[in-house]
């Protein structure tokens, strides 16, 4: 497949800027997969398309404040952006400006100083933090790092964050679940639905866009997981009992779907912790997911063709042709998307 079968163009004004107020009030497109209809509909009715059994599973990450910015002992300015701690002391990072952030390049960020040990082919650099920067010191002296496509730097840091939001490590929101309220949760609780959390820190195998013209040979970059024996326990019972494992988020597709293992014939899906690189795109053979809550997605990303994978390109991209045409909000405080 080539990677321009996943484009669109999208008119600027459609990119949203800021959340709407409260977030459940957001737009709701409605795709069924089987036949193709769409339906619209506000975000805080979404329960009319969720029965009672489903399995709500939401990510728990919290993004942390990894926009850091420093001094170069030779002078000049450097931001970084950390990735993941990989061992004691060492991060995988960006950096910017790429050109000075040279193997031995020293920055001192008032607090820690950060040496660049190695880097690797797709251009990420491996540091050397000391002292080691903890979450204390990261929320003093660094950002939350909102996608570049959001031109203000939005006053409250915690909108970018899901009511979920528990575990820091995330770079990205799982943006799907900005769309819940407590409320809202409880309510589908109250219909019947069941909730299970797991973690995915989204990092840059979320958001880095694919570069290669042929899909088959992008490769994602790791990103760390955990599925506790109680979330592993709920998520296998529904999958038993046949009733439907709705993810909220991208980030939560590829988490279960990594863990799921077949046991005879049956699926289970394993509890544990790690990194998962799966990379989801058309043909891939779903094994947990029955039904997706998303965003919208930006062209030629991963996101966009893992969403692909579970309807199908002509589906999606009809339906994107529909969103812009009704002036649906795109990205990260976009509207949101649910695929039945």
């Amino acid at each position: 497949m080539r990677i321009e079968q996943f484009d669109y163009n999208l008119p600027a004004e459609l990119i949203a800027q800021t959340p709407v107020e409260p977030r459940d009030a957001s737009r709701l497109l409605v795709l069924n997969r089987k036949n193709g209809a769409i339906e619209e509909a506000r975000f805080y009715e979404i329960g009319n398309w969720l029965m009672p059994g489903d399995l709500l599973v939401f990510n728990d990450t919290r993004v942390i404040p990894a926009r850091i910015f420093g001094r170069l002992l030779t002078g000049g300015k450097m931001e970084f952006l950390l990735l993941r701690k990989i061992r004691p002391e060492v991060w995988e990072v960006l950096t910017r400006p790429a050109r000075k952030a040279r193997i031995g390049t020293v920055v001192d960020f008032d607090g820690f100083r950060a040496e660049i040990i190695e880097r690797k082919p797709d251009g990420v650099r491996l540091v050397r933090l000391e002292p080691e920067p903890t979450n204390q010191l990261l929320e003093t002296k660094g950002e939350v790092a909102l996608p570049p496509y959001i031109k203000q730097k939005y006053p409250d840091p915690e909108r970018y964050q899901t009511i979920f939001a528990r575990v820091p490590g995330a770079v990205a929101a799982p943006t799907a679940g900005l769309h819940f309220t407590p409320e809202l949760v409880n309510s589908l609780c109250a219909k019947g639905l069941q909730v299970a959390v797991i973690t995915l820190h989204a990092s840059l195998g979320t958001f880095r866009p694919v570069k290669v013209a042929e899909v088959e040979k992008h490769r994602m970059h790791p990103e760390e997981f955990e599925i506790s024996e109680g979330a592993a326990a709920r998520i296998n019972q529904a999958l038993k009992e046949k009733r439907r494992v709705v993810c909220v988020g991208t980030t939560t597709v590829r988490v279960l779907e990594s863990q799921a293992a077949m046991d005879g014939d049956k699926v289970q899906v394993k509890p544990g912790k790690g990194e998962t690189d799966l990379y989801i795109y058309p043909g891939f053979r779903w094994k947990v997911t029955g039904a997706l809550i998303t965003n919208f997605h930006l062209p030629k990303s991963t996101l966009l063709l893992l969403v692909s994978a579970f309807a199908s390109r002509e589906m999606i991209m009809k339906a994107y042709e529909y969103a812009i045409a009704h002036r649906f909000r795109f990205y990260s405080f976009g509207d949101a998307m649910l695929i039945i």
